[in-house]
């Protein structure tokens, strides 16, 4: 088991220091309010991954429009160009 590159006989330490420093009627409180930062971390990390690629199939749409616009546009411009060369 390692979460957080911490494996289990470190977690233990942790819990032990944690039960002597806080007490055992305070760590479950502290144990919910972690839980739910980590909740809030992770949604905001959805989130952001979610708008990251909302704005790069937006940007990759945008190319590939360009893409297929320019060859007709290039070709819209070189009729002009043979007319001025005769």
């Amino acid at each position: 088991m390692n979460i957080f590159g911490i494996g289990l006989p470190e977690m233990a330490v942790i819990m032990i220091v944690a039960l002597l420093i806080f007490g055992p009627k305070k760590l479950p409180e502290i144990g919910r309010s972690m839980g739910k930062a980590i909740r809030g971390f992770q949604e905001a990390s959805k989130d952001f991954q979610n708008e990251f690629q909302k704005e790069a199939a937006q940007l990759e749409e945008a190319v590939k429009t360009s893409a297929e616009l320019e060859p007709k546009q290039i070709e819209a411009v070189k009729p002009n160009t043979d007319t001025v060369n005769s």
